[in-house]
Order: structure tokens, then sequence, then C-alpha cells
């Protein structure tokens, strides 16, 4: 039996399963040469699975993907939400005490003796720091008299009258309180022959007496022989020479205030110029001229220079002008 290779199917039936050189067997029964299109034909049958492949590899893929174990994502803490923080309140401060505590009673002064120039009072202290400054304040009493304490935890001792023929009512502060105030006193707690005469003190009540503002404090420096009015950091220099007291009658030292500025006609050695008594005595005289007091006193003399007074400070007429123009209360200090 001869084959005729020709384009298309042989005369005679081919076996329904078999296979020949050149041609596939298909399973349906038909013989296909092979001709120049059955490789694009194979490539046509290749492209018909390679979709399906690659569809089961992607969804391979996608099945280890989701199936394959993973770490548990790590948990954020969630940001704390601010809250306001509270200060919690500062406790209040204790009050700082500012001195004695105050005395409201009402006290019987009518058997106290009164605070004078002529007067002696042993119940009163003399100055404890004469070298202290002054506070800028002068005091009078508001009523007839206000009451004058030794010690403001006890009682009264004296009294400080509001006036007085011979003034020294208006006295310098040296410590102010709240309810207290220590002050200068005129008078001395003894006489030079029985005791101390220095500069006396006491204390009265801030509710007793009216203050007055003091700007200027006179500095006295014998060994210098200047005075000066002291304002502050301003220092005005008013002298720089004067007489003072000799080694028998010494100028005293320390601080007092000017308790009178008067002009006495029959003092003929003052030329008619006003005389500026202080606070302060002599430590050496229990009084003097005839009279019961001994003070101290810037005044005009014809001699002045030098230690040749009495204990009183001696002036030229100019300087004595100045003085006299300062307020009573006004603190002096007297340097060696």
């Amino acid at each position: 039996m001869s084959y005729c290779v020709t384009a298309g199917v042989s005369a005679k039936a081919a076996p329904t399963h078999g296979v020949a050189r050149g041609f596939d067997l298909p399973q349906d029964g038909g013989v296909h040469a092979a001709d120049p299109h059955l490789p694009s034909a194979r490539r046509r049958g290749r492209l018909r699975w390679w979709p399906a492949a690659a569809a089961g590899v992607l969804l391979l893929a996608a099945s280890v993907f989701l199936l394959w174990p993973r770490a548990a994502p790590e948990e954020t803490a969630p940001a704390p939400t601010p809250t306001a923080t509270q200060t919690p309140p500062l406790p209040s401060p204790t009050p700082t005490p500012t001195g004695f505590p105050a005395d409201e009673a009402v006290h019987d002064t009518s058997g106290l003796p009164q605070v004078d120039v002529f007067a002696v009072i042993p119940a009163l202290p003399v100055d404890a720091d004469p070298s202290a400054p002054f506070t800028g304040w002068a005091a009078r009493a508001t009523a007839e008299s206000a009451p004058v304490w030794a010690d403001p935890t006890g009682a009264p001792v004296a009294v400080l009258p509001r006036d007085f023929t011979f003034d020294g009512t208006t006295v310098a502060v040296v410590e102010k309180q709240e309810h207290w105030l220590r002050v200068l006193l005129t008078g001395r707690q003894a006489l030079p022959s029985t005791g101390d005469p220095a500069q006396l003190s006491g204390w009265v009540r801030t509710a007793d007496v009216e203050l007055t503002p003091v700007d200027a404090v006179v500095e006295v420096s014998l060994s210098a022989r200047t005075i000066d009015i002291v304002r502050g950091d301003a220092r005005e220099r008013i002298a720089t020479d004067f007489a003072w007291g000799t080694p028998e009658t010494p100028t005293p030292l320390g601080r007092s205030f000017i308790m009178m500025t008067r002009a006495i006609p029959e003092f003929g050695y003052t030329r008619g110029n006003p005389l500026i008594y202080l606070s302060v005595q002599s430590p050496t005289l229990d009084g003097f001229g005839g009279d019961a007091a001994a003070v101290t006193a810037f005044h005009y003399h014809d001699a002045r220079s030098g230690a040749i007074s009495n204990g009183c400070i001696r002036l030229d007429a100019g300087t004595i002008a100045t003085l006299a123009q300062l307020p009573q209360g006004t603190g002096v200090r007297i340097l060696p």
C-alpha cells in the first residue's frame, strides 16, 4: 500500500489510532499533515494552558502568603492624655514679729513723774547704744501727755507732756516698731554726783504720738573741729572750728537731739543769737548757773576755739543761724 504525500487526506482511510511520520494523530481521529503551519498550532496550544498555569502559580503564592505565620504586631501604648498638674498652694507665711506686743490698756499716769529738762527719773534707762543711727522720725504726744515705759512688757514709769515751757517734748525716735517707739528723752536718770547722767531714753506707744519725718542729723567731730549737717548721703560742712568743753567739764559724747531753739537776751555772751539746746546734759555738773540742770547747747560766743567751755559748743553767728533752722527733734551726734 502506497501513500501519496499530499496536502490533504489519503484516499484510503487512515487508522483511527496510529502514528505516521510527519503526522499527528489527534484524539478525534483526524489526521493533520506535518505542514509548516504545525508549529504555530503548537504555540497556540501552549498559549491556551499558560494563563491557567500562571493563575495557579499566583493562587498558590497568595495562599502561601496568607498562611505563612507572622509575628504579632507590636502593641503601641496609647499616648497619655496630658493632664493639668495642680501645684499645691504654698502655706501662708507666719508673720514675722515686729517687736513688743501691743498694749491697748488705759493706764493711770496721775502719779508718775513728768519727763522734762529738770527731771531725775531713776526708773528710766540711759541710751544703751549712743553710737547707733537715728530712724529719721520725731515723735510728740497727741494728748496732753503720753505714758513712757522703761520696758514695754511692764508698766509705764513716767509721762511725756505734749507741751512744756522749755520744750523737749518733740523727741527723736531711735527704734521704730509696729506698736512701740524707743525715743530719747530730756532729763536724767541720776545726777553726775550720784550716778549715770548720760542721755535718757524710754518707750512710748505708737498710738499715743504723732510722727514727723526728720531728714537731717547734725554730726560734730571734736578731734577734727568740724560740724556737718548730714542728709542721707549728702554732707554739708557748716563749721571748721569751734570751742568745746574742758577736761573737767567735757562736752558729752554720743547721740542726743535738739530740745529747744530760743534767743535769751539776758545772756549777753550770745550777742542776741539764739541758743540751740540739746537733750543731753553735762557728765560732770549737777547744775549750772543756779539751775537744777546743766544743759549742753550750741551757742554764739566771742571766744570760740579750743577746749575752753563748760561743755557747750561755741560757734560763730553764721553757723548758729544755720543750726537754728533745724526743727526740734533733729538728731545730734557728737564724736570724740
